[in-house]
């Protein structure tokens, strides 16, 4: 593929670069020598990432036409790493549909290749007995392949990488249960692969001959049951041998509830991935090696994968997490600066305090909160309110954060993901919780007198109809508890902080 630009690298447009591959595929190519292009709804949730000043991020849907008319001008190779994940009873449509425009619109703009990231596929089985998941994947790069633009099509089971979804399930169901009832899927035979790995196999698809039009199986050389993978991370993580009962009437629905409680992954994604395990998914071919040779030792074994993955975890330097993408069912809206938004009202909680301590020691505890340092109010209050968002299907208290220290537009944090960060001055959090409405939380870290800060603190709901009226006023009476107390031990927090440091 001859180069359109100068310095003899591609000219790459990646979709999905705020989700778990695209932001580690991101700074793959830079290395590698391409310029690229991001396509992101919301851009600002890209501008935070260590690659932000070195990639061109546009405005635009992968649904779009317009908008992918603009993004693929100019464009050698064109990335495809979007997917819905079950997100709604039409996901396959959208899907359906998003590929297609997707197709269309590269072939006009004369893009040169369509790199794709779909799920391995069992031989076996009827497309149309697979799981949703996996059917829609398949169908996708069908209908990219049939494009008319030379596609590759890259099919992996399950991603071993710090941070990926597969990971953290078996990470957390391996940890937290030394004995352990599990669905029959535990059985199923499976070839994992190092996140390394595919992103290697990415980077390198970008160079293939202009004939090659076809799907390729990418795993490691490993091939195993999912028992084995949880007895091999409970070795590398010098764990004691687990005890692993598989129940049969352990349906892909009750497991996925299963995992959800378990593990931090939330059921709306767990079910997807809990219904692909029930497959055989093991690699019938190795020929991407032709176009994109293995060097000694690669791919990686499970067990390297795994080591490789918990250094990460331990180092705290996880790049990307499955939740950087975007929840499904999870309301996206921006924080409304009218406070008679669409009709309608906005309840708010404000708090605001004096702190002796400068604005730099209040924004460290700010930009601290949430994960491990919790979040300064009654934890028994967060505690059942996650426990109560896990029963019902939300994403629950147990994410985390991506970084103990910094934050950046889009991380998740908890059951919140950050909205806007303004460093040393704002933070901005959206709710992901399941409630009758819309919610955020904003912190400001403000200058004092005297050397003084001041700390404001706001609590923003926007009701959905009555059920939403109802449910502020019904835990309004609590808020001089969790709010209140919260600005109090932030307050608190900046000043011991303060003291520490001039100690």
């Amino acid at each position: 593929m001859e180069s359109k630009d100068d310095s003899g690298g591609l000219r790459c447009l990646v979709t999905g670069a705020s989700g778990y591959i695209g932001g580690r595929l991101v700074p793959e190519l830079l290395e590698a020598g391409h310029r690229v292009r991001c396509l992101a709804r919301t851009p600002d949730k890209l501008r935070d990432h260590p690659w932000a000043g070195e990639a061109e991020v546009v405005k635009g849907d992968v649904t779009d036409s317009e908008s992918l008319d603009a993004a693929m001008r100019d464009i050698d190779v064109a990335y495809y790493l979007v997917h819905a994940l079950g997100s709604g009873p039409d996901f396959e449509k959208t899907d359906r549909e998003a590929a297609r425009v997707f197709g269309e619109r590269a072939k006009a703009a004369g893009v040169g290749r369509i790199v794709y990231l779909g799920g391995l596929t069992p031989p076996d089985v009827d497309e149309r007995d697979l799981s949703p998941h996996l059917r829609s994947r398949a169908e996708v790069g069908r209908i990219l392949l049939g494009s008319g633009v030379p596609t590759t099509a890259l099919r992996a089971a399950v991603i071993i990488g710090s941070g990926s979804a597969s990971f953290e399930m078996l990470r957390y169901l391996t940890e937290r249960l030394p004995v352990m009832v599990t669905p029959s899927w535990v059985s199923t035979r499976i070839q994992p692969i190092a996140v390394r790995d595919v992103l290697r196999y990415l980077v390198g698809s970008a160079h293939m001959p202009a004939e090659v039009n076809r799907t390729f199986d990418i795993g490691g050389p490993d091939v195993m049951t999912y028992r084995d993978m949880m007895q091999k991370y409970a070795a590398v993580a010098r764990l004691p041998h687990r005890l692993i009962l598989p129940v049969p009437m352990l349906s892909p629905g009750l497991s996925s509830h299963w995992v959800g409680l378990v593990t931090p992954v939330p059921a709306s994604i767990a079910r997807p991935l809990a219904e692909s395990l029930r497959y055989e998914v093991v690699c019938q071919e190795h020929d991407i090696a032709e176009h994109v040779p293995d060097g000694p030792g690669r791919p990686f074994p499970f067990a390297t994968a795994l080591s490789l993955a918990l250094q990460r975890v331990r180092e705290a330097r996880v790049t990307t997490r499955w939740s950087s993408a975007s929840t499904p069912g999870i309301p996206s809206d921006p924080l409304p600066t009218d406070p008679d938004w669409a009709g309608g009202s906005l309840y708010t909680d404000v708090r605001e305090l004096d702190v002796d301590a400068s604005p730099e020691a209040l924004w460290r505890v700010i930009e601290g909160i949430g994960g491990d340092n919790g979040w300064y109010s009654f934890p028994l209050a967060w505690a059942v309110r996650g426990w109560m968002d896990r029963l019902t299907g939300g994403v629950g208290l147990r994410r985390g954060r991506r970084d103990a220290q910094r934050l950046r537009v889009g991380d998740s944090l908890d059951f919140w993901r950050v909205e806007e960060i303004e460093r040393g001055r704002l933070l901005r959090l959206r709710a992901e919780m399941r409630m009758p409405g819309l919610g955020w939380l904003e912190m400001y870290a403000q200058e004092g007198e005297d050397g003084r800060s001041h700390y404001c603190q706001r609590a923003v709901f926007h009701p959905a109809g009555l059920l939403g009226h109802a449910y502020w006023w019904s835990v309004s009476p609590f808020h001089a508890l969790i709010f209140g107390g919260m600005a109090r031990n932030i307050a608190r927090a900046a000043v011991q902080g303060a003291e520490g440091v001039t100690k």
